[in-house]
């Protein structure tokens, strides 16, 4: 019971942080989850390689964490969702840079947050 309560926690956490985050972006396009996707996927990167990661590391912790707010934070399904809504408006090319932004993008945001983790390792 610990457990879901730390993931459900921390994933409403998350859901709150993506929702303001989406407000604050303009949505002509979906800037909102391709900026919550690569936060989090640096954000992942950090903490499986920062001085925090011995902290994550516990299950608890990775539970309310990675689980949690970070499961809450980012999101495939509006990401998908998204994509399907400009390729049907007719915007296939705005699809498919947003398609590349996002998984280029969350690529090189986890290794940068990998590298930065390392860097703060000490």
């Amino acid at each position: 019971m610990k457990m879901i309560a730390l993931v459900a926690l921390g994933g409403a956490l998350g859901a709150v942080a993506r929702f303001l985050v989406v407000r604050m972006l303009p949505d002509a396009f979906p800037w909102g989850t391709l900026v919550v996707n690569l936060i989090g996927s640096f954000a992942i990167g950090w903490l499986l390689a920062s001085p925090t990661a011995r902290v994550a590391s516990t299950p608890e912790l990775k539970l309310l964490l990675v689980t949690g707010v970070l499961g809450g934070f980012t999101t495939y399904s509006a990401f998908n969702h998204e994509t399907l809504a400009l390729w049907n408006s007719g915007l296939r090319l705005s699809a498919a840079l947003y398609v590349a932004g996002t998984m280029v993008g969350a690529w090189i945001s986890g290794a940068l947050g990998l590298w930065v983790g390392r860097a703060t390792n000490g």
